[in-house]
């Protein structure tokens, strides 16, 4: 037979804080969103640039660059033909895998990056680093850093 728990309910601080992290999160994803609008660029096609560009070759296997981006594949799928019809991105067959394919980074999604990427650093210093002490955001990242290694351990399971 199960036993049935109390509900350990959110303290007045731990409301505040989570509410207040809330807020900020939403707050903060808008502001960049609108930031980035008048380059024709949503935050997901802006991460999607990114984790190409960093990569080796500016090329991701899809299934990556759907873990990569919290995306399905199927969401991505459409994201990046959005993003090919625009010129910044092509699908290309994996060579040693006949069902993969490949994300890769056109010359234009390159250019794009490049001109985006300076204003995007200033929205964000504008509008959260800038607000906040050298202290504060080492302290920040600590907090945070076991939330995010927790999320990483369960991402993927039910």
């Amino acid at each position: 037979m199960e036993t049935e728990t109390a509900t350990r309910w959110l303290t007045d601080a731990e409301q505040c804080a989570w509410r207040t992290y809330l807020d900020v999160n939403r707050m903060l994803t808008y502001q960049m969103e609108r930031d980035l609008q008048p380059f024709g660029l949503t935050m997901n096609d802006y991460e999607i640039l990114v984790n190409l560009s960093e990569a080796p070759d500016q090329r991701l296997r899809m299934s990556d660059l759907a873990a990569a981006t919290l995306q399905s594949k199927s969401r991505l799928s459409h994201q990046i033909t959005r993003m090919e019809n625009a010129g910044l991105v092509r699908r290309e067959n994996c060579e040693s895998d006949r069902r993969g394919l490949y994300a890769v980074l056109t010359d234009h999604g390159m250019d794009t990056m490049r001109k985006v990427a300076p204003h995007h650093v200033e929205s964000v210093r504008k509008h959260f680093v800038d607000l906040l002490t050298g202290e504060a955001l080492t302290d920040l990242h600590e907090s945070l850093k076991p939330v995010a290694e927790q999320l990483r351990g369960v991402r993927g399971k039910p």
